[in-house]
């Protein structure tokens, strides 16, 4: 897959964007549904976004290879249930085994994750960061999704409108993403 680096200086794989917005006490966590493979486009319905851990108190978003990302989500799964669904604790935890450990440091995927109180971005570099601003965006649309969220937040109170139309600019402007977009709210 061919990659580039994000304006968090992350590493971004072409094939999708996720966006989380922070605001007002609510958290969204917004994806598109386009799998492509080089220039086609495989499936238009992923769903990249899910609710994980006991009852579901978190909701997670994955850009890059789908099968790595379906892994770090079942150890981020188990991380949960072993710090009793302290997420901050479990990412951290998450993020040095998949620095660390010689079958995870290979995954390309970045997350966003998100409780009712904390939002991070999850690397594959071992990094846990907070975003600034309580926006964050990965992916290949990544880039487009956070300028436009940042734009319109300002003006717009209401995160799920913010990460929607963030999420509209970044399927009008990025070939690897799609207007089929899956929202989880906490």
């Amino acid at each position: 897959m061919d990659n580039s680096t994000n304006a968090h200086g992350l590493v971004q794989w072409h094939g999708t964007t996720i966006i989380g917005v922070k605001k007002g006490g609510k958290t969204v966590i917004a994806g598109d549904g386009q799998v492509s493979m080089g220039n086609t486009v495989m499936k238009p319905n992923a769903r990249k976004v899910r609710r994980i851990g006991a009852g579901e108190q978190v909701i997670a978003g994955f850009a890059g290879a789908t099968a790595d990302a379906f892994t770090l989500f079942e150890r981020l799964e188990k991380k949960l249930e072993q710090y009793r669904g302290q997420l901050l604790r479990a990412a951290v935890e998450l993020a040095k085994d998949w620095r660390t450990d010689k079958y995870l440091r290979n995954l390309e995927a970045l997350m966003i994750v998100a409780d009712a109180e904390v939002m991070l971005v999850l690397t594959g570099n071992g990094d846990v960061l907070e975003p600034e601003g309580g926006v964050a965006a990965i992916g290949s649309g990544g880039n487009y999704a956070l300028s436009a969220a940042r734009a319109l937040d300002p003006y717009e109170d209401d995160a799920e409108v913010i990460a929607r139309r963030a999420m509209a600019v970044a399927a009008e402007v990025c070939v690897f993403t799609n207007d089929r977009v899956t929202v989880e709210t906490i």
